[in-house]
C-alpha cells in the first residue's frame, strides 16, 4: 500500500499549485482564498508565508529571483524591486487559477469565474516582457496544465469537462487538434491539477475524488494513490531527486472536513519528476 504522510499539516481553505523550486530546494504552493503564498524546505522543516495583495491562483519561481504570481487582477511579480503588475486585466466576478511554466520561459496562467460560469475563464500565455497571448477563451475552471518530456504536447483540464485534454504545441501555441487523453467518470471527482513525470506519464488530483491518479502517455489508468482527504488540488515533484509527489488539498465548501484537509501531503518515493523551468522574466 502506498504511504502518505503530513508534508505540512495547515488548513488552508484552498490550497493550491504546489511547485518545486529547484534553486532553493523547497516547495511553493498557495492558499488561493487565504491570499498568502506558502513555502516549505523539507530538509529543514523552515516554512514562510507570504501575503498577496489579491486572491492568489499560482506562485512560481523567477530567474531572476523572487516569483510571478497569477493574481485577481492579472499577473504580477515580487523580486528584488519589489511589487509590480507584469500583465493587469481587471474582469469583474473572475479571478485567477492554475498557472504553469512553459519550457519556453513563459507562464501559461488561467482564470475563471468565482460563480463557476461556463465559458468565463480563459488560458493566456504571458511572455516575460509582459505580452499576453490568449490560448483558450472560453473555458469554466482553467486548471491543471503540463508539458511533455519532449516539450511538443501540453496536457490541459477545464474541470467541468471531466476531461485531461491535450494538444500539440507550436512555436508556444496550442495548435486546433484538442483530443481526450482521459476522462472521470461521474462519481469518481473532478480532475484538478495536474504534473508529468519522467516517463511522459500524467499525474492528476481528483477533487471530490478522494485521490491522484497516473496515467499512462497513452490516456491508460495504471495507477491510484488513494488519500485521506476529499478534496485533494493539485500535485507535484520534489525533493533532491525529484521523486516525492506533493499534493495540496482544499477545506472549503466542505461542512465536516478531515483533520488534513488545507495541509499537505507527500508520497515518498513515487516517482521520477521533470526539472520545471523558472519564469524567464
Amino acid at each position: 500500500m502506498t504511504a502518505v504522510e503530513v508534508a505540512v499539516r495547515a488548513e488552508a481553505a484552498l490550497g493550491e499549485g504546489p511547485t518545486w523550486d529547484p534553486g532553493e530546494q523547497r516547495l511553493i504552493w498557495v492558499d488561493i482564498l487565504g491570499s498568502r503564498v506558502h513555502t516549505y524546505d523539507p530538509g529543514s522543516g523552515h516554512r514562510t508565508v507570504m501575503a498577496t495583495e489579491q486572491h492568489v491562483g499560482a506562485a512560481k519561481p523567477r530567474a531572476g529571483g523572487g516569483l510571478v504570481v497569477n493574481l485577481v487582477d492579472g499577473v504580477a511579480t515580487y523580486g528584488p524591486e519589489g511589487f509590480r503588475w507584469l500583465h493587469r486585466e481587471v474582469v469583474p466576478g473572475r479571478r485567477a487559477n492554475d498557472a504553469a511554466v512553459a519550457p519556453d520561459g513563459s507562464l501559461w496562467c488561467g482564470t475563471m469565474r468565482y460563480d463557476e460560469a461556463p465559458g468565463g475563464g480563459t488560458l493566456s500565455r504571458i511572455a516575460p516582457d509582459g505580452t499576453v497571448h490568449t490560448l483558450l477563451d472560453d473555458v469554466a475552471v482553467s486548471n491543471g496544465t503540463g508539458w511533455s518530456p519532449d516539450g511538443r504536447l501540453v496536457y490541459y483540464i477545464d474541470s467541468p469537462t471531466r476531461r485531461i485534454d491535450v494538444f500539440d504545441v507550436s512555436g508556444g501555441q496550442l495548435t486546433v487538434n484538442r483530443r481526450q487523453l482521459a476522462a472521470i467518470d461521474e462519481g469518481d471527482g473532478f480532475p484538478d491539477g495536474l504534473t508529468v513525470d519522467a516517463d511522459g506519464c500524467v499525474w492528476v488530483a481528483l477533487w471530490d475524488g478522494g485521490a491522484v491518479r497516473r496515467y499512462t502517455p497513452d490516456g491508460a489508468l495504471d495507477r491510484v494513490i488513494e488519500l485521506p482527504v476529499r478534496r485533494p488540488t493539485a500535485c507535484a515533484f520534489g525533493g533532491p531527486d525529484l521523486a516525492d509527489l506533493y499534493i495540496t488539498t482544499a477545506r472549503t465548501g466542505l461542512d465536516a472536513p478531515h483533520p488534513l484537509s488545507g495541509s499537505v501531503l507527500v508520497v515518498p518515493g513515487a516517482g521520477k519528476g521533470l526539472p520545471q523551468p523558472a519564469f524567464a522574466g
